[in-house]
């Protein structure tokens, strides 16, 4: 009985709360029309194929608003002092909590919060202010006043006012769980064709070959070197990710499991399970294995730095960044990353249609630490395929897109893969004949699974990187790229869908 009467009170509150955030006051400002998903979307794809990129700072205030009330109101707010300048170079280097930029930052939550209040005199600043972050300038806020966005993006010292959670339709479905679900034990796996079988008692992916990897292993295995694995977690059942990481040819290294990725909420009320390190998707698992599995004695797939150190976060529920959480976990997997001295690699095969300032504040900031970034060209989802990109952040010039092409065709992307300019490297993931994927770890047990698109041509990438930054550990951040890059089958002509091209393990560890 008390559990009902609990249930009760909480759905009254949930009304009432509604009831009183609905009631318009008489003195509010008038609201302009909600524009509808649709129009937003079409606006937005059409930038995508004019610009090859879609950034809110191209829309009208109006645009954002109307995202903002489609979703759940969250915007993502930059801030800096006047006078100041592009940031995006020495982000790393501010002092956020130093006065100056202090009194940007309140001076701002107040006049959002003044706005905020002409709709509802009793809001509180812990009821608008959701997220005040210690290390880059930025807030997250909740807006349902137009004015609050007008006022930000006339304001000299907002850099950037975003919605968080908006994301086009078809392109993503409601409480997306895309790239989920899948990792699980192939069967039909056959030696020789499929995998080779290498000592102690592993499974070599059928790819390798293609990128000189076991000529590679004679020089580097990745051993002192830690890969930073930004997805959806890993699973605690996978043992060759937890107890056995250390087995076989693989010993003396470190597997750490940590989550960025917050609670879900409902009218600032948490409503999910506290989140964990576990991977409740897959795809994390499958990412991590193909990076840093261990060349052990069970039969599992051995990934390509199999003496490597890993970390693997999860900072998404699925690959698609399309709710405000996520922005949030992705953001402070970067931050952490970047803060911690043992990390040089950081891997991320999740991404967005939309560009998120926030996020690449967090890049920037990693970039000026010295790390070196790979992050997935993009996997198509139905309304994307045949004609979209390279999808953020792999855009970005400061991390390395990376996608997949076809073992008959170095210069045919795989069924899903996305490619552009932006591309920078591409790794063999697809067979032509029968479109069989490379080996990796499956959520437990050690047969392997398979798994495919840009995503696990970036775990391996990030592999390949370890094995040459393990081989030349005096090496800067750029001069592991530059080995990458000279040693690339395309180089020294970058290709305009394809980059630099295939990467080569054994030559860029010589």
């Amino acid at each position: 009985m008390k559990q009902l009467s609990s249930i009760a009170l909480l759905v009254l509150i949930i009304f009432s709360s509604c009831k009183k955030i609905n009631e318009p006051m008489l003195d509010a400002p008038p609201q302009p029309e909600v524009a509808t998903k649709e129009n937003i979307d079409a606006i937005i794809r059409s930038s995508l194929e004019t610009q090859h990129k879609f950034e809110w700072s191209m829309t009208s205030p109006e645009l954002v608003w109307s995202a903002l009330q489609q979703k759940d109101n969250m915007l993502s707010v930059g801030y800096q002092p006047l006078n100041t300048g592009d940031i995006d170079n020495r982000i790393h280097t501010i002092d956020i909590q130093s006065s100056e930029w202090k009194s940007v930052k309140e001076k701002l939550i107040a006049q959002i919060l003044a706005s905020e209040q002409q709709l509802d005199k009793t809001l509180t600043r812990e009821q608008v202010l959701i997220i005040e972050d210690e290390t880059l300038p930025f807030i997250n806020v909740i807006v349902k006043n137009f004015a609050t966005v007008k006022l930000l993006r006339n304001n000299s010292t907002v850099r950037y006012a975003e919605p968080m959670a908006y994301e086009p339709e078809p392109a993503v479905a409601a409480d997306s769980d895309s790239g989920c679900g899948g990792n699980v034990a192939e069967g039909g796996l056959v030696a020789g064709v499929d995998y080779t079988s290498i000592s102690p008692n592993a499974k070599q992916s059928w790819n390798y070959p293609y990128h000189k990897i076991p000529q590679a292993w004679a020089k580097s295995t990745g051993a002192g070197v830690k890969i930073f694995i930004i997805d959806t977690g890993a699973e605690f059942d996978q043992d060759n990710l937890g107890t056995a990481f250390n087995q076989g040819s693989s010993s003396g290294r470190s597997v750490e499991k940590i989550v960025t990725l917050p609670r879900s909420t409902f009218l600032g009320i948490p409503t999910g399970s506290v989140e964990t390190a576990d991977d409740g998707c897959g795809h994390g698992t499958s990412m991590a294995g193909a990076a840093a599995a261990p060349r052990g004695t069970d039969g599992a797939a051995v990934g390509v730095a199999y003496n490597s150190n890993l970390v693997t976060c999860r900072a998404g529920a699925d690959v698609l960044i399309d709710a405000s959480r996520e922005v949030t976990g992705v953001t402070n997997a970067y931050t952490n990353a970047a803060n911690r001295a043992d990390v040089r690699i950081i891997s991320m095969s999740m991404g967005r249609i939309t560009g998120s300032s926030q996020i690449s504040d967090a890049i920037n900031y990693a970039y000026g630490k010295g790390k070196l970034m790979f992050c997935a060209a993009g996997t198509s989802f139905g309304w994307t395929a045949g004609w979209y990109g390279v999808i953020f952040p792999a855009w970005l010039t400061k991390v390395n897109a990376v996608t997949g092409v076809r073992d008959n065709n170095f210069n045919q992307n795989c069924t899903a893969c996305h490619d552009g300019a932006e591309t920078d490297f591409t790794i063999v993931m697809e067979k032509a004949a029968n479109e069989r994927h490379p080996l990796t770890l499956a959520m437990s047990d050690n047969a392997p699974s398979t798994v495919g698109g840009s995503s696990v041509s970036t775990a391996t990438a990030a592999g390949i990187a370890a094995l040459v930054w393990s081989r030349f550990p005096s090496y800067t951040r750029d001069e592991v790229l530059n080995k990458l890059i000279s040693t690339s089958s395309n180089y020294p002509n970058k290709n305009g869908s394809y980059g630099w091209g295939n990467l080569n393990a054994d030559a860029a560890t010589n």
